[in-house]
């Protein structure tokens, strides 16, 4: 070969090289329950340098969102790169089976030679989830590291800190929290209570002061425990070929942020570090910040862009770096479903200025009772509270009995969303303009929230939620949220008595639901509900008994959940000791049966998850009634 054609054959390769560089490493730093309460972001009262300096080496995402304010679904779509919500996979701990060719996204880089490893959280809500942690993880262990690989392996490892989870930062024991927390810190690193930020939807209490303070020393925590990850890279010698995820699975485990669809609950961190020899994917500069709206079912694609593979078509997110990267949006949806056994069901769309919720179950409160949750001294100080008449407006719009049928919110002039807009004449083309992109985004995802979950796991038997919702004869959503648009409505117990009639179950559960949402004001609807009682539908046939409760009419509520309560079908089963929970003394008759079938859930917890809420449920009922 000529010295001059292999000078320019060499000249070509190395810009080749420089313009295509090998396929970065990938690492993904997760923390628990966590808002952007950090340095970096704004916070005073934080106490984060590690994570403020890695801010300044990074892009700092400003507009990140979960789609779920709860850990499974969340995960699950991440995971996945669909909605929870389209999978089936919305509420907590529920289990359905996914469609065999949707994988977990690492699946696909492993098949590219990618190293993956998973250090140590799955949560990720899928049925048969061993086989499908497999597929997607060559390790999934609390001693999975990137270590691990092969000399020279490209690795995606993730990482995921439990040191601000709920239960560290409000659930545990404070004996347990000192304990386990705060070893961590010195003395002059623990927040003071008395300087405690105390946003103005919580009573200012020292338990109050004590707990925020408490999840900022969590935070504290996790930020060395972060940097400790960072020099184990910097150490190995990686740090230059790998790219650098921050971010948190949802809000706070908080009263108020987890769980809700505020920006307290799907508002989180995102910071990714760039290496100089991949910088042409960064958004921005080192230390700079963009307003790129992004959620988690982003993630999945936008990793798969970064090394270079393929999107497959069946993602619901597009990816926001890489060469695959996709044009921004211009608002992000989130969902709230059943958390353990607390039944709801709230939808959310958010632009750059506004917040919208709509709440089709407003007749329960978004402080509802939960028995996890309410282990920890704050929420039980705010539920005193609430019924002690002691809380002012802002406070009860989390803490009161109702919660609004629809939300808005400008999010620039209210950031902490305390004056709800949904009844102003001047925002009324917003209310119109985010409301019909919710009710867009339930149909064309196919939203299967809609459904309730005995019924899902009778219409799917054999195949999956995924695919039994895009089938309109199966799954006619539009009528179904028809029936559901009405709950918390006036004047409409002619048209809920109607859909009692319906030939699908799930617009007569919606239609009972709606009745029991209406209370005396269904006194008509009475002999319509008892002859709900016979419906095929398990689901129907609770909502019925639970409405005519609402109507005083015990006798008849108590023997159909009693007999519910002790079904084999254990999601009705929840639903009805649900309902029996919250007849307070009515259901004192059927407190023997409770007894037993609290027996039997300890004893069973360990085989389903549906158990372990049936207990809950139970337990709090019992003792009231024994109280």
């Amino acid at each position: 070969m000529k010295p001059v054609f292999l000078a320019v054959v060499l000249s070509l390769l190395a810009t080749m090289a420089q313009a295509a560089p090998a396929k970065p490493n990938i690492l993904w730093i997760t923390t628990e329950d966590m808002s952007p309460t950090l340095g970096c972001y704004g916070d005073q009262y934080a106490r984060t340098p590690n994570l403020d300096r890695f801010a300044r080496e990074s892009v700092r995402y400003t507009h990140a969102f979960a789609s779920a304010p709860v850990c499974s679904p969340a995960r699950s779509c991440l995971i996945t790169g669909l909605y929870a919500t389209s999978l089936g996979t919305q509420r907590l701990r529920s289990e359905f089976p996914i469609p065999a060719g949707f994988k977990g996204f690492p699946a696909y880089l492993r098949a590219e030679g990618y190293f993956c490893s998973n250090n140590v959280k799955t949560d990720y809500n899928v049925a048969n989830e061993k086989a499908f942690i497999a597929e997607a993880w060559d390790r999934s262990d609390a001693k999975a590291h990137w270590r691990q690989r092969k000399p020279g392996q490209p690795f995606f490892s993730v990482f995921n800190l439990m040191m601000t989870h709920q239960s560290r930062t409000s659930v545990w024991s404070w004996d347990e929290f000192e304990k386990e927390v705060q070893p961590y810190l010195k003395p002059a690193e623990r927040h003071d209570p008395a300087k405690a930020p105390v946003p103005p939807y919580y009573p200012d209490t020292p338990i109050v002061r004590r707990t925020i303070a408490r999840f900022y020393d969590c935070v504290a925590a996790m930020d060395k425990i972060v940097a400790g990850i960072l020099k184990e890279l910097e150490e190995d010698g990686l740090a230059e070929d790998t790219i650098v995820f921050f971010f948190s699975d949802h809000g706070s485990g908080l009263p108020r942020h987890k769980r809700l669809l505020h920006d307290s609950g799907l508002h989180v961190p995102l910071m990714v570090r760039f290496p100089p020899k991949y910088a042409q994917f960064a958004p921005a500069k080192a230390g700079e910040t963009t307003g790129r709206m992004v959620s988690f079912v982003d993630f999945a694609p936008t990793v798969l862009s970064l090394a270079g593979l393929p999107v497959p078509d069946y993602l619901q997110g597009r990816a926001f770096l890489g060469p695959r990267a996709g044009d921004a949006v211009n608002f992000v949806h989130g969902a709230r479903d059943r958390v353990d056994e607390a039944f709801d069901l709230s939808r959310s769309v958010r632009d750059r200025q506004y917040l919208y919720v709509r709440n089709y179950m407003p007749h329960v409160s978004w402080n509802q009772p939960e028995g996890y949750s309410d282990a920890a001294d704050m929420r039980r100080e705010i539920t005193r509270l609430a019924a002690e008449g002691k809380l002012n407006a802002a406070q009860m719009a989390y803490a009161g009995p109702r919660k609004p049928l629809e939300e808005l919110y400008d999010v620039q002039a209210d950031p902490q969303q305390l004056h709800n807009l949904a009844g102003s004449p001047q925002h009324r083309a917003a209310l119109d303009r985010l409301r019909r992109l919710q009710q867009v985004w339930s149909r064309s995802t196919r939203d299967a929230g809609f459904l309730p979950e005995a019924d899902a796991w009778e219409r799917s038997r054999g195949g999956t939620v995924f695919d039994l919702a895009k089938d309109s004869r199966r799954y006619p959503l539009e009528r179904i949220m028809e029936a559901a648009d009405l709950v918390g409505r006036p004047n409409v117990v002619s048209q809920q008595m109607k859909f009692l009639r319906h030939p699908d179950s799930a617009v007569r559960y919606w239609a009972a639901v709606g009745l029991q949402a209406a209370g005396r004001d269904a006194e008509r609807a009475r002999n319509a509900l008892r002859l709900a009682l016979q419906d095929t539908s398990p689901s129907v046939r609770v909502a019925a008994a639970a409405a005519l409760a609402g109507l005083g009419d015990a006798d008849a509520a108590l023997a159909a959940l009693m007999k519910e309560m002790r079904g084999a079908q254990l999601d009705a089963a929840l639903e009805a000791c649900r309902a029996l929970q919250f007849m307070g003394a009515a259901a004192r008759p059927a407190l023997p049966a409770m007894k037993e079938v609290l027996t039997r859930a300890k004893q069973s917890e360990k085989e389903h998850p549906a158990w372990l809420f049936i207990r809950f449920s139970l337990e709090a009922a019992i003792a009231k009634l024994e109280a």
